[in-house]
């Protein structure tokens, strides 16, 4: 039965993977076998740490320096990763950030384009940009990371990020009704409140416990309960499950 999780052999990009939930999610894809792939922006550090955890565990890892906000880094990347590495069977689309919470009258159009750059594009341009190659094999996963954000307006300052995320739920739709045929299985997760340093910058304590006050389960999540949903979505375990957005919230939201 476990031969149906393991991805020894397999190429994943891990974009966001210095901390968090992609930081997670790289460890939790070599633990099951993959050669994973960790981009970071600004995190070097963290990027570093997770890659040689994964390397003192055994695993395979490679570093890759991208800002997702620009069109050329992306495309770049795609290149990059590959010819380090080989094509990429598993895209995992989990670089993002709410940049800072502003209310309608505090968000400018470069504000909201830069959220919608990072958060919604770079998910769509990425994917563009592996796509071929899994085609050609007739193979390929790519699993997107929202938020429930998405679904429900997001808190306090965060409509631009909720939008993106929005989007995000979407373009997994279409992607998956377009590659399906073609043996490419995309599929989304959407994370509620987890214990990431998103939290940390732009979430007060008080904030935090109003959160948990309407999660069922009376506490938030973990980046490693978010890393094996998203390990699940990229294994053969999931071969039947195409456009579905999977819903990691403790009960927060339910639909």
């Amino acid at each position: 039965m476990s031969a149906i999780f393991d991805l020894t052999g397999r190429i994943a990009l891990v974009t966001g993977a210095s901390s968090g939930i992609g930081a997670a999610t790289a460890r939790t894809l070599a633990a099951q076998g993959a050669r994973v792939a960790l981009t970071y922006h600004r995190n070097r550090v963290g990027a570093n740490t997770t890659c040689a955890q994964i390397m003192d565990d055994g695993g395979e890892a490679r570093v890759f320096h991208a800002d997702l906000r620009d069109p050329e880094e992306i495309r770049g990347l795609a290149a990059e990763v590959t010819k380090a590495l080989g094509s990429i069977d598993i895209l995992v689309n989990n670089a993002g950030s709410l940049i800072r919470r502003m209310k309608l009258h505090e968000l400018t159009e470069a504000a909201w384009d830069e959220i919608q750059d990072l958060n919604l594009k770079s998910a769509m341009l990425l994917s563009q940009a592996v796509v071929p190659s899994m085609i050609v094999r007739g193979r390929g996963v790519i699993v997107n990371v929202g938020s429930v954000a998405g679904h429900h307006g997001g808190g306090p300052g965060a409509g631009a990020y909720a939008v993106a995320k929005a989007g995000v739920a979407a373009l997994t739709k279409a992607l998956a009704k377009e590659l399906a045929p073609h043996g490419v299985r995309v599929n989304s997760v959407a994370p509620g409140v987890i214990d990431t340093p998103f939290h940390e910058a732009f979430s007060t304590p008080e904030m935090i416990r109003a959160f948990t006050a309407m999660i069922p389960l009376g506490r938030i999540g973990t980046p490693a309960e978010c890393a094996s949903v998203i390990a699940f979505l990229a294994s053969d375990a999931a071969s039947f499950v195409v456009g579905e957005t999977i819903d990691i919230n403790g009960g927060q939201l339910m639909r």
